[in-house]
């Protein structure tokens, strides 16, 4: 009578486990076409991101630095054109992303919904389980008393073993309760990753809508100014030079003594992976120093930091932790003469870090940044031939103090405030190839 017990509790939970499996199996089926659709919608916006990223590459290599070439208006018109269209294919990259990753969390509901299921059914199926197997215990308090219920010692045996069986049963169940409940949690996990990704693409969208109206603007006061003249433009190109070399003898006459007070002990020490590279995928176009590029083209013959290349619209990140000490567009005083737009960050490791030439910036004074963080975009604002962030690390000791009307670390110049200090070359503390 008993083993009849016994085999109906354990037939009732394997029936209890195909009953799962049936009905997990029938939800599959209903939801199968619409996962099968979403995957291939999947599918269709990943070979759309290839082709973009295919174009978009194709677009970065044709906007090279062209500090050693002759400046022309066409030169200048060309590209506009190819950035304007390079920020288009950029905008578009982030728009199909975001498609993507919606199509991507949708089938991650469906993975969840299936999972969340089958828990239920398998917690179920344990529940019926411990139920039979407590009134087993009830019933037989040793196994002595299993062998003496039975007629003959086969039947015992067969008993203990279907009570074995059952609790082998029970400790799978409760492995692969344990294996869904993990496999939720890292469904849930991802799918938060990938609402962080999100954000960051639409963040990344609306920065870059931004700076294509910008350099739409740019690109038609070019136009208005030189009346679309060749002539007209080589004689502000020639005029603008001049202005450019004097903000270059003033900016390098208050640097030669900056560096000068430098203290090397309140220095970190040299080792390239004090500060990450601000702008990783660029391209070191220019040195620190007495480069070729500076003897021939600045009055001081001395570039105080390194120039990264980029494509505008580059993201530009924080090298170290630190404190925001200057946000500023120079040219509102003196267009394409200075650093155009820049950052200024104070570190927390005796270091301040300067990027010119920028499209956009997305901190701002008095704002605490960390290692990595997007402080903003890479351009061709103030005197820049061709797309870059001009990275200049400063001994931060040397900095000029607040003063009213001049953030931290600028003095007055032809060009506003102009941030300066004792230059050091940046190579010692970042790797940039």
């Amino acid at each position: 009578m008993f083993f009849k017990k016994i085999q109906i509790a354990f037939l009732v939970a394997v029936i209890f486990s195909c009953g799962a499996y049936l009905k997990a199996y029938g939800d599959a089926t209903s939801t199968a076409a619409a996962k099968d659709d979403l995957q291939s919608k999947i599918q269709e916006k990943t070979l759309q991101l290839q082709d973009i990223s295919s174009k978009l590459q194709e677009a970065k290599n044709n906007l090279t630095q062209t500090q050693d070439q002759r400046q022309t208006l066409q030169k200048q018109m060309n590209f506009y054109q190819s950035t304007i269209s390079q920020l288009n294919l950029s905008i578009q990259q982030d728009s199909v992303s975001l498609q993507k990753l919606n199509l991507e969390v949708d089938s991650l509901n469906y993975d969840l919904k299936d999972i969340q299921s089958s828990i239920v059914d398998k917690k179920s199926a344990v529940n019926q389980l411990l139920l039979e197997m407590q009134k087993s215990d009830t019933e037989n308090s040793n196994i002595l008393a299993l062998f003496l219920k039975n007629k003959t010692l086969a039947d015992g045996v067969l008993e203990t073993q279907s009570l074995s069986n059952m609790r082998n049963q029970l400790k799978l169940d409760i492995q692969n309760l344990a294996g869904l409940s993990q496999e939720y949690n890292d469904k849930i996990k991802e799918q938060s990753a990938k609402a962080s990704e999100m954000q960051v693409h639409q963040s990344s969208m609306a920065a870059k809508k931004t700076i294509l109206t910008g350099q739409k603007e740019e690109q038609q006061a070019i136009l208005v100014q030189t009346k679309n003249q060749e002539a007209i433009y080589q004689k502000q190109y020639s005029d603008l030079k001049k202005l450019q070399d004097q903000i270059d003898a003033e900016i390098e006459m208050m640097s030669s003594i900056l560096r000068k007070n430098i203290d090397p002990s309140l220095l970190p020490p040299a080792n390239t992976s004090v500060l990450l590279d601000p702008v990783p995928g660029g391209i070191m176009s220019q040195g620190y120093g007495r480069t070729s590029f500076a003897i021939k083209t600045y009055k001081s013959q001395w570039h105080n930091g390194v120039d990264i290349s980029a494509p505008v619209g580059t993201e530009i990140y924080a090298p170290a932790d630190g404190i925001v000490i200057n946000v500023g567009n120079q040219d509102k005083f003196c267009p394409r003469a200075a650093y155009g737009k820049f950052i200024e960050i104070k570190h927390d490791n005796g270091l301040a870090t300067l990027y010119g030439h920028m499209s956009l910036q997305v901190v701002s004074i008095g704002q605490r940044v960390t290692k990595g963080q997007l402080i903003g975009y890479v351009g061709k604002t103030g005197w820049a031939t061709g797309p870059h962030t001009h990275f200049t690390v400063f001994a931060a000791q040397t900095l000029s103090p607040a003063r009213p009307g001049y953030p931290e670390g600028t003095q007055k110049s032809t060009c506003g405030p102009m941030p300066v200090g004792g230059d050091l070359n940046p190579l010692l503390y970042a790797s940039i190839k």
